[in-house]
């Protein structure tokens, strides 16, 4: 057996392994079903929140593990206290708009750092503008996208996939990660001393689940 495929083996035989220490109710709960269109891991998650900030390499090791079919998706929340609720949902708009601009990673750091490092704070959709610009982003285009129909209809339904969840008590605080609209990942019990391997391997067990 040749050493690429010795490695492959134990890789296998490793997740398979954990695999079948993951428990329904410890390490991840059966959720309100939400519909999806394709195999997706999806983050429910702030800016305005710390916890989130400080996830963000969670988040980046598990769209950088994903196998090649499944997308990974952050979800904005307008629900933490606060925080203008008006702001929330421009932000919650600003991720669109990012994504629609080819920006998306740096504008979520840049975001991120706004609140979080600098402890600036969003009063208009002009301060979030002055940010994208000072990124780099070409200011005709962001006022062009920020309040068109495709973006108010996407953050539409990322409010409604929060509204569902919230309303049925699955989502309560973020971020939360949730697999295929179905499995929403409980972290208490996952191996500190290896989270970020533990955590991948729990997301891929939960996206061979039916």
């Amino acid at each position: 057996m040749n050493k690429l495929l010795s490695l492959l083996v134990v890789a296998t035989l490793s997740f398979f392994t954990h695999a079948s220490d993951y428990q329904e109710g410890k390490h991840y709960v059966k959720i309100q079903e939400l519909p999806v269109d394709s195999p997706e891991v999806r983050e429910y998650f702030s800016f305005y929140c710390g916890h989130c900030y400080n996830f963000e390499f969670m988040a980046k090791s598990i769209e950088k593990n994903l196998p090649e079919n499944v997308k990974f998706v952050k979800n904005h929340v307008d629900f933490l206290g606060g925080a203008s609720k008006k702001m929330q949902q421009t932000l919650t708009r600003a991720l669109i708009t990012a994504q629609k601009m080819g920006i998306e990673k740096s504008l979520i750091a840049a975001i991120f750092k706004y609140i979080h490092v600098h402890r600036a704070v969003f009063t208009s959709v002009k301060d979030v503008r002055n940010v994208f610009i000072f990124n780099g982003a070409d200011g005709e285009k962001f006022d062009q996208l920020i309040n068109s129909d495709e973006v108010v209809k996407a953050a539409e339904a990322m409010k409604s996939n929060q509204d569902i969840l919230a309303n049925s008590g699955d989502l309560k605080s973020v971020p939360s990660i949730v697999v295929n609209g179905m499995y929403m990942i409980h972290t208490h019990d996952l191996d500190k001393s290896n989270i970020e391997e533990d955590f991948n391997n729990l997301v891929k067990y939960l996206l061979t689940l039916k």
